[in-house]
């Protein structure tokens, strides 16, 4: 893409940068009362049926997914106009969604610029290596990527390390800010479910809440995995990269019903996103629809998007993902087609 066009295209999308005071507010009120009514509900019909507990509960993750795009916006400064708002409204949704305001924003920001980039892969991302890294790698090595990479694992098991370990401790060359925001975070949720432990009891708070989280964070990483493992997806070395086309081939646009689309706060549009990270969320759609080279998208459904659960290796030669399976004459005969990058990191790099 050529620098007019990719001026041209950005400044297309410039009108959507903006935020909107009254649909902001609107979106804390039609998002935060209802994960809490929910949630209530959720606890009340412990005394009536579990099923119907975690019928409430499911329901509730859906706001808590919705919540999260609001900390998602309020990380790129595009929810409101002044930067203490965002803070504020931000840690307070991290706090609930259990994410560190300063630390999500520092990593998320290095996820924006380095999508895509083979060279730069390992913070804010799902980890993918490419075949002739996985060829060339221990048996140790693959064994650690296949586990990572196998669906029970990342959907699984990834909701409560990301909860539990990599979202509860600070990185070791955090700034201070980070720092007394992660121990903001931490104590907040620490005072918030002892209470609840009080009020309603440990194992009836434990009933309730791990479902929601455990939803809420498996739908989580679905929507970021999906967003970027697709087929014709973009990746290339640091030499050929290109930050328009990362945003635009490197993420899909994930056609969703409206009612999840509305749940998941448009973040479908994640091409959009990634063109310009300023949009707030209730503009990502207009933005899309405004500007026709943005809708030449790789598109995927709800049911298209279930294809990328066996898309694990990045294959440089055809620019595609491949499965374990398509790549295991390789490791029979211990060859690659390609060359190997000397300057790509490995799967303890990340």
């Amino acid at each position: 893409m050529s620098k007019q066009k990719t001026a041209e295209l950005r400044k297309n999308v410039a009108p959507f940068e903006k935020s909107d005071m009254t649909r902001s507010v609107k979106q804390l009120f039609n998002t935060f009362p209802p994960f809490f009514l929910l949630w209530f509900a959720a606890y009340q019909s412990l005394a009536v049926s579990y099923w119907l507990t975690l019928v409430f509960a499911i329901l509730a993750s859906g706001f808590v997914v919705r919540m999260f795009i609001i900390f998602h916006d309020c990380t790129h400064g595009s929810f409101f106009k002044s930067k203490k708002a965002n803070t504020v409204i931000g840690t307070i949704s991290g706090i609930i969604t259990m994410f560190p305001y300063e630390q999500w924003k520092r990593s998320h920001s290095i996820h924006h610029a380095t999508s895509g980039n083979l060279d730069k892969r390992g913070t804010g991302d799902v980890w993918v290596m490419t075949v002739e890294e996985y060829v060339a790698a221990s048996p140790w090595g693959r064994l650690q990527y296949r586990l990572y990479r196998n669906p029970i694992v990342m959907f699984g098991l990834g909701p409560i390390y990301l909860f539990l370990v990599s979202n509860r401790f600070n990185r070791k060359d955090a700034r201070r800010k980070e720092r007394l925001n992660m121990y903001v975070t931490n104590g907040s949720i620490i005072a918030i479910y002892a209470l609840l432990c009080w009020a309603v009891g440990w194992q009836a708070f434990l009933l309730v809440q791990a479902p929601v989280l455990f939803v809420s964070g498996s739908l989580g990483i679905w929507l970021f995995y999906v967003q970027h493992q697709f087929e014709d997806s973009y990746f290339e070395n640091e030499s050929e990269w290109d930050y328009v086309k990362a945003a635009v081939d490197g993420s899909s646009y994930y056609k969703l019903p409206k009612i999840l689309q509305w749940v998941t706060g448009n973040i479908g549009f994640h091409h959009v996103h990634h063109l310009s990270p300023r949009v707030p969320n209730y503009n990502l759609e207009k933005a899309h629809e405004s500007t026709p080279p943005l809708q030449r998208a790789t598109t995927i459904t709800l049911g298209t998007s279930l294809k990328s659960i066996r898309f694990r290796l990045f294959d440089q030669k055809n620019k595609a993902f491949v499965s374990f399976k398509e790549i295991k004459h390789l490791l029979d005969t211990g060859k690659s087609n390609t060359k190997i990058s000397p300057d790509s990191p490995g799967l303890q790099e990340k």
